[in-house]
Parts: structure tokens; sequence; C-alpha cells
């Protein structure tokens, strides 16, 4: 207990310390994140470019998306797949901008912080693009990488069933062999940006003996885009929204397939039963993306909930200038700075080529719940206002919840993480 140790327990986390990072964060531009990311200037100018994109041409409709359950316009997916958004971590040759998952981190973060509807649309083109980089043929890389890259081709997840969430061992979807190609049968749920899609990463059973992962495959499931009047126009599917509390911009939808046709060349890898192995592949990039995309929630909320407090009037002052208010908002700042960091240093370890499982789950686990933090106390600084429908921080707290659930459940994530601690 020397000197140095007293100064930091005594004074570390007084109101006064707190008050005071709330006055240095009124100092900040509201463009700017609170304190330094420790990225280099690559980085930081691709976050420069997108946050100005966001505050452009999300921010202003984002509510109104949400409140009118509207798909994001065609037009911010055109213009994100100009920004490279879609090839992103896609390599070169293949069409794509050969970055970094580092790069995604920071893109993810600052589309999501103006609306996660946008900052996850590029999501599925992640997921697909991992898919056929790790397993797919030469033949499937050079026909469908370029697509995605350019967003010629949008893929959508088709992987979770009616009573297989986080079991996704057990699916129960089928895949008969007919010919040199397959038909599908069974249902799937939980089916983000499933109408306007042109290809499925579909997961199914195609041996038939089987109860577990060993007998899973995945498909390149090509579909028809579809419309408001006729949003699954494909032979073989069906499928309806699931109305859903935030998270609305792709909207969210549950499938049936009955004789539904995936051309035998659309088996990714060309081999069955490697489904799953395939899809665990692609696991630490998705939660690392996911970690973003809760991060920029998270900031969203803390940007809203500070202008909030600064304009909102109470007994003769702004509400930032009582202790209880400025403490929440000093406490967002700090847990979104080491969710942040977390992310990132994810990100590298994946960029390395190290094994990243654990970081990546943390950095997930961790993300949604600061999210969920930011967005409760972002609201209760609201006080009844944050409970009106017409304020965004009522958006960011639907939002947020989701963050929890998917890409992993926090109760899964957390399980995985003990695990391999313990092993």
């Amino acid at each position: 207990m020397n000197s140095a140790i007293k100064t930091l327990t005594q004074n570390g986390n007084t109101q006064a310390a707190r008050t005071r990072l709330v006055d240095l964060m009124q100092e900040h531009s509201a463009n700017i994140m609170v304190g330094r990311s420790g990225l280099d200037e690559e980085l930081e100018m691709i976050r420069e470019q997108f946050r100005r994109y966001a505050v452009e041409k999300v921010e202003p409709f984002a509510h109104e998306w949400h409140l009118k359950d509207e798909l994001i316009p065609l037009e911010v997916i055109n213009e994100l797949a100009e920004m490279g958004v879609f090839g992103l971590t896609i390599p070169e040759e293949y069409g794509g901008f050969g970055l970094s998952k580092a790069s995604m981190c920071v893109v993810s973060e600052e589309l999501s912080r103006g609306y996660i509807g946008v900052g996850s649309l590029a999501t599925r083109s992640e997921i697909a693009a991992e898919l056929i980089i790790a397993g797919g043929t030469d033949e499937q890389k050079a026909k469908w990488l370029p697509r995605i890259s350019s967003a010629e081709t949008l893929p959508t997840a088709v992987f979770t069933e009616p009573n297989t969430g986080s079991d996704l061992g057990s699916l129960r979807t089928r895949a008969v062999k007919d010919g040199e190609n397959y038909t599908i049968t069974g249902n799937k749920t939980w089916i983000t940006h499933a109408a306007r899609t042109h290809v499925m990463t579909l997961l199914a059973r195609t041996d038939p003996n089987t109860t577990d992962y060993k007998g899973l495959s995945m498909f390149l499931a090509e579909k028809t885009p579809g419309d408001d009047a006729n949003p699954f126009p494909t032979d073989g599917m069906t499928g309806g929204e699931i109305e859903v509390l935030g998270y609305r911009g792709m909207k969210e939808y549950e499938l049936a397939f009955d004789g539904f046709q995936v051309k035998g060349e659309n088996l990714l890898g060309g081999e069955e039963g490697k489904g799953f192995k395939q899809l665990m592949e692609t696991f630490e990039s998705a939660r690392i993306q996911t970690a973003a995309r809760a991060i920029g929630v998270a900031q969203s909320a803390l940007d809203i909930a500070m202008q909030y407090a600064i304009d909102r009037k109470q007994f003769g002052k702004s509400l930032i200038n009582f202790p209880r208010v400025s403490s929440k908002l000093a406490m967002m700042a700090v847990e979104i700075m080491i969710a942040r960091q977390l992310t990132y240093f994810s990100a590298f370890e994946k960029d390395e080529g190290r094994r990243c499982d654990v970081e990546a789950g943390m950095a997930k686990l961790l993300g949604a719940r600061v999210a969920w933090a930011a967005a409760d106390n972002g609201l209760q600084i609201h006080g009844g206002n944050g409970f009106a429908l017409e304020y965004k921080i009522s958006r960011v707290l639907c939002d947020a919840r989701i963050l929890n659930i998917f890409e992993g459940a926090a109760e899964i994530q957390a399980q995985v993480i003990a695990r391999r601690l313990l092993g």
C-alpha cells in the first residue's frame, strides 16, 4: 500500500474523477469516440470515412426505418457496395479489398453506431465469404467470391431451426441426393434478410442415419430475390416474416422447404458431412464482428444519452451536471473502451493467424453486456421520455437486446469460454 496505490484506490473512482472525465468527454467532437483507439493511421482513416457516412446517410433516417419496420433502402446497400463494405476482407484476387479483420471491426462499429441494421448488412457476406474461402473448391471461390464482394450477390445464413437454436448439431432439415442435384425438405427460422437475397448458406442433413453434427453438409443454395408482394418466388420454398422488437432493418423470417432444388455443384467443398466443421471455422470472425456491432450500439447509446443530458434542463441546470447522471455517462465510456480494446485485440490475433476463440468469445460476451448496460442507462437518463417510441434511445434499447442472443447466446458463450479455460 505505497503512495501510488493509495492514490489509485482512494481517488481513482471518485465522483470528482468521474465528473472530470465527463467534462473531458464534452470537449470531444461528437464524431470522435472517447479515448484513443490504439489503431494505426489507415484504420483511423477508414473509421472517419464510415463515421461521416453514418452521420449523413444513416442516423437521420434510422429511427423512421425502425418505427415503420422498413427494410433498409437498396440505395444504402448500393452505396456501401461502392465503398467496398461487402468485400472488405475478401482477397484481392477475388475482387475484394483484402483488408484485415480489424478493418472489418472499425467499419462494423461505425455503421452500427448509426444503426445496427446497416452495420449488420455485411455480416452475412462475411460469413458466406469465410465459408467459401475456408471450405470451398477453387471453382466455388472463383464463382461466388467476386459476386459477394461486389454485392451483385447478397447471401443469407440459413442454419437455425424451430427446435434447434444453440444445438445446431441436431438439426433435421434434409438434403437428399437426386441425380446430380439435391432436394431440400425442412423448416428454418430466424433467417435474417432472407427475402431479397440471392444465395443461402444452407446447413442440412445429408446422412439420414446420423443424429449429430457428423451428418451435416453446407450448401450454397441459389434463390430468386423477392419483393414485398412476393417475398419468396423460388419454387420449393415459402416463408413468413417474424415481427421483432428491434434489429428490424433486414427483417427476420421463418422458411419452409418442400422439394427445394440445389445444384450438386453447390455442395460446399464438394464433399458431404463437412458442414458443421466448415461453419465452426467461421465462429471466431463472426463473434469478433458481432462484438464490433455491439460496441457501435453502445457508443450510439452514449452519444444519444450524453446529448440529451446536455440539452435537458431540470432544477435550473442541465442533467449532465447532476453527479448521478455524469457517473452513468462516465462508466458507459469506460466500459465501451474496455470492450472495444478486447475486440480489437481479438481481431489482431485473427489477422496474425492465431487461435482466438476464447478472446473472440469474451469480446462478444462483454460487448453484448456493455451494449445492453449502455442502452439501459441511456434510457434511464431520459427518464419517462426514454420509454416513448419517438425517442431514439428506445430503439437502441430494443436493438441492444438481441446482442446477448444471436451469434452465440450469452450462456452458451460463457460455457465455451469456461470449457476452454478449464481445459
